[in-house]
């Protein structure tokens, strides 16, 4: 026995047992991944026995699931009416775009000052992994890689506060570059956008760094911008009338 060894066993076999993923966090990383990638559209109604049925899982799964999102403000559940995707207004998408250009700057400056070369490393494979994404066009794992390069800034930028604030806002902010990226070329000017911050940082110049990032969110800013204006005017479009024989729903209700 290694007598240099002073673990309690007893506490090493708590702290590394492995606990399997539950069902219920399955169905939340299910439906949160098909609200960020577009499968369910904002003000969309979701309906229990649906969700139960396509996802193989029980009502009180499902139930839980749709409580945590709730709680993400993914999810908006209305008395009578029951769940539906949250729609953001553009008011309320320009004020997170605020927030975040303040914090997300003032992080930014911070880290180039204190940034360690395993951080910057792991930002360069968080760039790197981001890049692939756009690539084979995987909106999922841009999200993910994007995370990660931002996770990496605000747990080392030395303020525990602004990470905390923006984590609040972490499943909005997500929908928002889901939505911004969704514009044609936007997730390719995003990538220059990243290794324009990256490259201030690995510099130690807090200034270019900040300003890098602010830029970074403006652009976002005005991606979804067009984007929330594409959804009004094609919400406005008025419905194309039917040309040709009628459905035989149609004629029935005819007779």
């Amino acid at each position: 026995m290694n007598k240099g060894n002073n673990v309690n066993p007893s506490n090493a076999a708590s702290y590394l047992k492995v606990m399997p993923v539950t069902v219920t966090g399955q169905t939340v990383s299910k439906l949160r991944d098909a609200i960020l990638s577009g499968v369910f559209k904002p003000g969309e109604r979701l309906l229990e026995q649906n969700l139960c049925d396509w996802m193989g899982v029980s009502r009180t799964s499902v139930r839980e699931a749709l409580r945590r999102l709730e709680a993400e403000r993914l999810i908006t559940i209305t008395p009578n009416r029951g769940p539906s995707v949250t729609e953001i207004t553009w008011d309320e998408a320009r004020s997170i775009y605020e927030v975040r250009a303040l914090l997300e700057g003032e992080a930014v400056a911070l880290f180039a000052e204190r940034a360690s070369p395993a951080q910057l490393s792991e930002m360069k494979l968080a760039l790197a992994d981001f890049d692939r994404a756009v690539s084979m066009n995987a909106p999922l794992d841009r999200l993910a890689a994007t995370e990660r390069f931002y996770s990496v800034i605000l747990s080392g930028c030395g303020n525990r506060v602004i990470g905390e604030i923006i984590q609040g806002l972490v499943a909005r902010i997500n929908f928002l570059r889901a939505r911004s990226m969704s514009r044609e070329g936007r997730s390719r000017q995003s990538t220059v956008e990243m290794w324009r911050i990256f490259d201030a940082i690995e510099k130690r110049n807090p200034t270019e760094a900040r300003a890098a990032a602010v830029d970074h969110v403006h652009s976002a800013a005005e991606a979804a911008h067009e984007a929330f204006d594409s959804d009004d005017n094609s919400k406005n479009e008025p419905v194309a009338k039917p040309r040709g024989r009628r459905s035989t729903k149609a004629q029935d209700m005819a007779k």
